[in-house]
């Protein structure tokens, strides 16, 4: 059997790309935004961060709020009818 060469992040050039006018410095404000519990979220990720990415199939879900641990947040969302859990920084979450 052989093993799949690449990390977490392989085969996603074109999903985890900025375009042209998203280059540079990151905000500052969306690296310390803050969330409630309820809240609606959308996986959005920010490639210029690593710390606490998802994995790449979950890019662009929407899900709730469920608690705060740490600096990140955790998330449940549905996919393909089960309940998934994801731990991730709130620099990859944007407010719908």
């Amino acid at each position: 059997m052989v093993t799949r060469i690449g990390g977490s992040r392989r085969k996603t050039r074109s999903r985890l790309k900025k375009s042209k006018r998203e280059k540079g410095k990151i905000n500052i404000n969306k690296y310390f935004q803050e969330f409630k519990k309820g809240d609606v979220v959308c996986l959005k990720a920010e490639p210029g961060v690593q710390k606490a990415l998802y994995f790449r199939r979950f890019h662009g879900r929407m899900g709730k709020i469920i608690c705060k641990r740490g600096k990140c947040y955790e998330i449940a969302f549905n996919d393909q009818g089960k309940l998934k859990n994801i731990i991730t920084h709130p620099i990859h979450l944007r407010k719908q």
